[in-house]
Parts: structure tokens; sequence; C-alpha cells
């Protein structure tokens, strides 16, 4: 386990994984940084990847007053600069894409490109249970309850619901997405098909020369873990792009062609 202290004795757990240009993977409102092993290992064959706990999550610090999302960015923020890291491909999940897009908001000059998978664009197309679960009961609902996925999703009871709220509280004080899209960064959304958290964006809600909106057919909410081979073929693809390029300029593969939006 490696860790950072933030505030003198807070402490920021992370894993890394490979050399080459920094990746930050980033968890949603279940489970930890654990969930991504398998998308880590794919990308460390040729950058370094990077995996944090945000605050209220798997091994690090649980203190309310950290949960917001602009908390949350500004720990990935913080984390950057201690580690030494420079400008960064942002991969996040849920929760961890909501962070992502705030981050870029505050921190646009570090931010190289983002995939964000499963995220909701606006409050009124998320479900209430999302809102309301406890960390077992979201973790129950939201996977598809194989073996695989139970594994991935150990530290789910670690979720203080404290943090899923105040990051949902975040996004209905302020749909950001607007405002997002103008900064133009390379963005690729993912979604599964079988997203039972939040009503599927349109493609007018998403629309942009710098965003590409993908829906995988047979997914739920944790992609990666329901069709890893598909998810990180289409990780590797997205993440060869030259630094600037359109997602747009994909080279969409049969398997989810008939899928983008």
């Amino acid at each position: 386990m490696s860790a950072i202290l933030l505030d003198g004795s807070s402490i920021v757990h992370y894993e890394v994984l490979g050399r080459g240009r920094p990746v930050v993977f980033l968890h949603g409102w279940v489970g930890s940084w654990k969930y991504w092993i398998s998308s880590m290992q794919v990308a460390a064959t040729s950058y370094r990847a990077y995996a944090l706990d945000l605050w209220g999550f798997g091994d690090t610090a649980h203190n309310a007053a950290n949960y917001t999302l602009e908390q949350q960015a500004s720990l990935i923020d913080r984390f950057l600069i201690e580690m030494g890291i420079g400008k960064i491909a942002l991969v996040g999940h849920g929760l961890g894409a909501l962070v992502s897009m705030t981050f870029a908001a505050h921190f646009a000059h570090s931010v190289d490109r983002v995939m964000a998978i499963g995220c909701p664009l606006n409050y009124a197309s998320v479900n209430a249970r999302l809102r309301t679960s406890s960390s077992s009961d979201l973790a129950d609902w939201l996977s598809n309850r194989t073996p695989e996925a139970t594994a991935a999703l150990t530290d789910a009871s670690k979720s203080d619901v404290q943090a899923v709220a105040a990051s949902l509280d975040g996004l209905r004080a302020d749909n950001f997405f607007g405002g997002f899209r103008a900064l133009n960064i390379p963005t690729l959304l993912v979604y599964g098909e079988r997203e039972p958290a939040f009503i599927l964006p349109t493609e007018a809600e998403s629309n942009s020369t710098m965003i590409q909106q993908i829906v995988l057919e047979e997914s739920g909410h944790f992609p990666m873990l329901d069709d890893a081979a598909k998810f990180n073929r289409l990780l590797t693809d997205f993440l060869a792009l030259e630094s600037g390029a359109s997602p747009s300029e994909l080279e969409m593969k049969e398997e989810w062609k008939r899928r983008v939006r």
C-alpha cells in the first residue's frame, strides 16, 4: 500500500504501475481503486498508471469537510504536486468522472484528456436510489454481482455515504457540464447500455467537436468489470490518440460502432 499525508495527518491511499505518460484513475460511488486493477495493468504497458482512493473511500481518510467536488478536485491537484506529476490523462467513473470534470474546470492546464465513464451530466437524470441507499445496497444494485465484480468491490463497505451525497449536492447546485464542454478538452463519455443509476444523456446534451459519446452494449454501471476486454481496448485506443486530437478520430471497432452517439 502506498500513501501520502496531507494536512499533517490525513492519509491519501494510492497505487501505481508502469512507466510513461501519467494516467490517473478515479473510482466512483461504490468501492475503491481496486476495481481499476485490470485497466491499470493494461495501461501500465505504455503509461504510468495511478489510482487513488478519494476522500471518504477505501483507505483514504474520512472527513466530511473534504467531500465536496471542489475538495475532491483539490485532492487531485495536491497529489500531483506532492508526486511531481505534470499533465495527465484522467479516467474517472461516476463520482470520479464528476471530480475529473471539476478538476479540469479549475486546473485545465494539468489535463490532457478525460475519459468519463458512467457520468450523469445533470442532476435531474439521477435515480433517487443513488441519493438514498446505503453503501452495501448501492453495491448490490449497481454491480452485476458476479464473483469477479464482488471481489473488485470488496471495499464498498468503506464508502462514506456522506461523500456520495455531497457529490450529488454539488451536481445539483451546479450542472456544470456546459462549462466543462467549453474547455474543449478531448473527452470520451462512456456508458453502459444497462446503466441503472441515471438516464443516459442524449446526443444533444453531449454534442461537441471535442467530445465523443459511446454506449457499450450488455454493460451496466461498471463496464470495466462487466466486459473488461472490450472496455480496455477502448481505453488503450483513447489513450493512444495524439495529444489534442478529438476522440471522434478513434477508429471505432465493430463491437461498439453501432452504439456511437
